[in-house]
């Protein structure tokens, strides 16, 4: 591996690093809640696994308080979800000057595609909430203006995760800048891009707003910035905002995909998701180890490492998902008369998903579409298992699955609840109500589970609480 890659860091950093690199390469081989500690760094917890490590309540009540430890009220729009080290929770938000409850469509539709007509200016924030309580610990603006891109009707100007080692707390708020706090709160440093238009490749007259979101690895920070504008994976000194090395993806569209580090004996690589290239990069050099073309259109779900298998699916309409081993080489695009290949353990040109990112967990794969359809199969073959569809009705879904224990959460956007026990048989074990919309992905931490509506933060425990009902300021 590069030098670069290497320097002084605290004893505690160094352990948790090691820790992460063993839990990665572990990763592909068994579940990954074997954590050490019951943080979620990132989008989807540790290696973007979306598995926790402790024993979330699988039901509560939202008006009687049953399981509710504390309500937070988050304001402005945010479609960011909420990230926990320690006994602190950050997540970032956007205000508007004109309104306190700016306008978000649900459902299939969503406006067609079109972007929001929001008036006034916003103000972008970073929060941190007490894990134990929910009250705000600190809240720090980063910009206030009017928007350099408009964002989707279903989106938000905050719908990039942040990310923290413990140390660092990174938020993306894409053409607004890229912002690096300590975790008291004190700006370290920041970079801007410029603006970064993200839309459809078709209409490049829309403007959706950006959601790929930031991650750290062994003292970096990586972007994937997919736009229509400029293509390209950055790579950043944690310390010094420092650019250590950026990997071009000309010819890429849009896509809203969050990058995955993914290290094995033999090599160690970032792999990103996209309709054109779906690719992993050397992660000390930037060279091109293997590449996918023409996947699914308008890559939205982050990839996947387990079983052994790097999973991607993206697109809507035709939503293929691939299972790529990580020592794949060169092109391994499949005919549509393959099962496999030499870089590919298995492949299906549907089956896939748009928005949620798949969830692997004892041997299985769970894919779950934005319409609610369940398909859950064999992770090493690619077999179907069953099919189900989760929710009631006419339910989408944005958030992604998330699992703890031997239970699958999901979230649809109007806030129902699915929880189902994990296995080769559908199961549903709960159905909850959380009168808000959901877009955000939840979090575990431990025994708490966090959610997110449009408006609020949710912390659910097991056990008698006397629910905590704040405002953030």
């Amino acid at each position: 591996m590069n030098s670069s890659f290497n320097g002084p860091f605290l004893p505690v950093k160094q352990q948790m690093r090691s820790l992460l690199t063993v839990l990665t390469l572990i990763g592909g081989l068994i579940p990954v809640a074997l954590h050490a500690d019951d943080n979620w760094p990132q989008f989807r917890g540790y290696a973007g696994s979306g598995i926790g490590s402790g024993d979330p309540p699988v039901d509560w009540d939202v008006e009687t308080g049953q399981n509710v430890e504390w309500k937070t009220t988050i304001p402005g729009l945010g479609h960011s979800c909420p990230i926990v080290w320690g006994n602190r929770v950050f997540l970032t938000t956007a205000i508007n000057s004109d309104t306190d409850k700016p306008a978000v469509e649900t459902g299939w539709a969503g406006g067609a595609g079109e972007s929001a007509d929001d008036t006034g200016e916003w103000t972008w924030q970073v929060q941190c909430l007490q894990l134990d309580t929910g009250k705000t610990l600190w809240t720090e603006s980063t910009r206030r203006g009017v928007p350099t891109i408009k964002r989707h009707l279903k989106a938000s100007h905050a719908n990039c995760t942040p990310a923290t080692d413990g140390e660092h707390v990174v938020a993306f708020f894409g053409s607004e800048g890229l912002f690096c706090f300590n975790v008291n709160g004190d700006l370290i440093w920041k970079r801007d891009f410029g603006r970064l238009h993200s839309g459809p490749y078709d209409q490049e007259d829309l403007e959706w707003g950006f959601a790929s979101s930031p991650i750290i690895h062994d003292g970096n920070v990586i972007l994937q910035c997919d736009c229509l504008n400029t293509n390209f994976v950055v790579i950043l000194d944690i310390d010094t905002g420092d650019e250590i090395r950026r990997i071009d993806r000309q010819g890429e569209v849009a896509t809203w995909s969050t990058p995955l580090v993914v290290i094995t004996e033999d090599r160690a690589q970032i792999v990103c998701n996209g309709y054109r290239q779906m690719a992993g990069y050397d992660l000390a050099t930037g060279d091109t180890l293997w590449h996918l073309n023409n996947g699914g259109d308008v890559p939205v779900p982050t990839p996947l490492f387990a079983n052994g298998l790097i999973y991607l699916t993206n697109g809507h309409g035709r939503s293929p998902v691939y299972a790529v081993t990580p020592a794949a080489t060169g092109d391994i695009t499949p005919s549509e008369s393959e099962t496999g290949n030499n870089g590919l353990a298995w492949w299906q040109a549907r089956n896939g998903a748009y928005m949620p990112t798949p969830l692997a967990l004892e041997g299985l794969l769970y894919t779950c579409n934005d319409n609610g359809r369940l398909a859950v199969h064999d992770g090493m073959t690619g077999d179907l298992i069953y099919r189900q569809r989760v929710g009631t009705g006419t339910r989408t879904f944005s958030a992604s699955a998330v699992a703890s224990g031997s239970h699958v959460y999901f979230t649809s956007e109007r806030g129902q609840v699915t929880v189902i026990e994990a296995g080769p048989a559908f199961r549903q074990v709960a159905s909850n109500q959380l009168g808000g919309v959901v877009m955000a992905t939840p979090a575990i931490a431990g025994n708490r589970l966090l959610i997110r509506t449009v408006n609020s933060l949710f912390c659910f425990r097991t056990g008698e609480h006397t629910p905590r009902i704040l405002r953030s300021e």
